[in-house]
């Protein structure tokens, strides 16, 4: 899973990381996706769009929490920001 989420970085957004923790899983049940949920810090690499990635950078916590508008992932970036959730399974 680590390797996974390593190339799936790199391969979004140009950008090689070092996971630093396994902070839990969400889990859609209906449509049978199982999303694994780290935390990482950046080790190198050239920030890169994609086609899965239409802006690349780095921000503030907050300023970055305010452009997550996509479903639950505000959500899932909060439980992986705070300790005292982790670890965890949600299931929606």
């Amino acid at each position: 899973m680590k390797k996974a989420a390593i190339r799936e970085t790199k391969e979004e957004s140009g950008i090689d990381i070092e996971i630093t923790k396994f902070c839990g899983v969400f889990q859609n049940i209906n449509a049978s996706i199982c999303n694994t949920l780290f935390l990482a810090r950046p080790i190198g690499g050239e920030p890169t769009t994609s086609i899965e990635s239409l802006e690349i950078g780095y921000f503030p916590i907050e300023k970055a929490l305010e452009m997550v508008t996509w479903g639950n992932f505000r959500q899932r970036i909060d439980y992986c920001l705070n300790d005292e959730m982790q670890p965890f399974c949600i299931e929606f």
